[in-house]
């Protein structure tokens, strides 16, 4: 008897607020630590690891604003506007 296993992970969803109109997705994913620097971030974007609004993105300076959702491996970050 064969049996399918599918493993479903979970992703963890957090919200990280703006200050401003827009930021770079380099930028997003270092100071949401994803990642642990800059060229941390670049190299998960050129290897097409970073999804934005669904779909792959490659552009590291791609601006990212209130209302896109950003994943990269099990974290999905939903952007907002910082209330001030």
């Amino acid at each position: 008897m064969k049996v399918k296993v599918s493993a479903v992970r979970k992703r963890r969803v957090e919200t990280v607020a703006i200050r401003t109109a827009f930021i770079r997705l380099d930028a997003l994913l270092k100071f949401a630590a994803l990642t642990e620097t800059g060229g941390e971030a670049k190299l998960a974007v050129l290897d097409g690891e970073v999804l934005v609004n669904g779909e792959v993105c490659t552009q590291r300076g791609k601006k990212i604003r209130p209302g896109d959702v950003v994943c990269l491996r099990d974290t999905e970050l939903k952007i907002t506007a910082e209330a001030l």
